[in-house]
């Protein structure tokens, strides 16, 4: 009688409902935001050049943007547990609006620096909030593929976003485009301002807080994981569009889409994958898709190996990305979900930082190809901390 019971809990709690209306909403707006986001991704670069910056200079002005994003996640993170997931999030996602409407407006790449960690700011309180709200609303049993489905709102934008990009820098002035860029998280703003966010718990501060209580130690080995595998996010976004046009390779555009498309094939079974087998099935073999990817763009034959490479780097990077996020949320307790997130996404911030500042001195001492060994290396690194993380552990 009682395992009757025990599967039939289990059975509910399979079909537990996953697209409900704050999840759609929620997606809906990450969609918009990351629309407008991926759309300046391949051509900041491009901004910063008609500027007159060097490879250097591109660097620092991606860099500095993930670094202001690092710096205020741990405050965000403990915001969303007192103050509530609603201010967190829409006053991020105002800064956004407001900073990425300027660039086209800015004469000097002084003023796009310092805009740049605002919008930073921004761009860590919105994200950190967003993951935090989509994994209040999906069903913890379903953690993994509700997370997996979140993200595929993102990487939906990613397959349109740098492709369009590319394609309006052509067609109008800069300051027109970075308009258009901030219209599309105006419009995730409406979306988002009907979703029902859970409230805060106001608490009492303690003037003897530790510095790890503005992170969650449950989650750092994901999270430090995470930093090797973002690291390699600075060399591709960045520098891959001067790459081919110094190699004289065509279909950087078409990098992006089936890089994109490749990520959301994942999002089919992956975060399934997870929540049935846990993250030894889905991080090596992820890991190893991605280092190959690297490699073949450091030697970068053609177009053929450009797209070939866009496939690995998407579909390994789909499987893993999710499932270190879900492997930092589910290790929290209850009441530090928040701090959980913020503590994944300061390391998936710290890394893209390094990652683009490091590619932009190598890219000047010993050329884009270079980029992405290191790149390789990086990946190869989390492959083993994860073997040696995770050694005495079976999940």
């Amino acid at each position: 009688m009682s395992e009757q019971v025990q599967h039939g809990v289990s059975q509910n709690a399979v079909k537990e409902k996953i697209w409900t209306r704050d999840f759609i909403l929620i997606c809906i707006a990450n969609f918009l935001i990351f629309l407008g986001f991926q759309m300046t991704l391949p051509t900041i670069s491009l901004f910063v050049k008609e500027l007159g910056g060097s490879d250097q200079l591109i660097g620092f002005v991606v860099g500095i943007f993930t670094f202001s994003a690092l710096l205020i996640r741990p405050f965000a993170g403990q915001a969303l547990e007192t103050r509530g997931r609603r201010l967190v999030y829409i006053g991020g996602l105002i800064v956004i609006i407001l900073t990425v409407g300027t660039f086209g407006f800015l004469a000097s790449i002084a003023l796009l620096f310092i805009m740049r960690i605002m919008q930073g700011f921004g761009w860590g309180c919105l994200t950190t909030a967003s993951g935090t709200v989509a994994s209040d609303v999906v069903p913890s049993t379903r953690r993994g593929e509700g997370l997996g489905y979140f993200g595929l709102s993102g990487n939906l934008a990613m397959a349109i976003g740098p492709s369009i990009g590319l394609a309006l820098v052509v067609l109008i002035p800069f300051n027109q485009f970075f308009l258009i860029c901030a219209i599309l998280p105006a419009l995730a703003l409406l979306a988002a301002s009907q979703i029902h966010f859970k409230k805060g718990e106001v608490k009492k501060v303690s003037s003897s807080r530790k510095f790890w209580d503005l992170y969650e130690i449950s989650s750092l080995k994901p999270s430090i994981l995470a930093f090797f595998i973002t690291f390699t996010f600075g060399g591709i976004a960045t520098f891959l569009p001067l790459y081919t046009a110094q190699k004289g390779v065509e279909g950087i555009q078409y990098y992006f889409l089936v890089y994109a498309v490749s990520v959301m094939l994942t999002r089919t079974f992956a975060g399934q994958l997870y929540d049935r087998k846990g993250h030894k099935a889905v991080f090596l073999p992820g890991t190893l898709l991605m280092v190959i990817a690297m490699f073949l763009l450091s030697w970068l034959p053609g177009t053929a190996g450009l797209l070939i490479a866009a496939f690995l780097y998407g579909f390994g990077f789909g499987s893993v990305q999710p499932a270190l996020q879900a492997w930092a949320i589910d290790q929290a307790p209850a009441n530090r979900k928040g701090m959980a997130n913020a503590t994944f996404y300061s390391f998936f911030d710290l890394g893209i930082g390094i990652g683009a500042i490091s590619f932009g001195q190598i890219a000047h001492s010993f050329g884009y190809g270079s980029i992405y060994a290191t790149a390789g290396i990086s990946v190869l690194i989390a492959m083993i901390l994860y073997v040696i993380l995770t050694r005495k552990k079976t999940v």
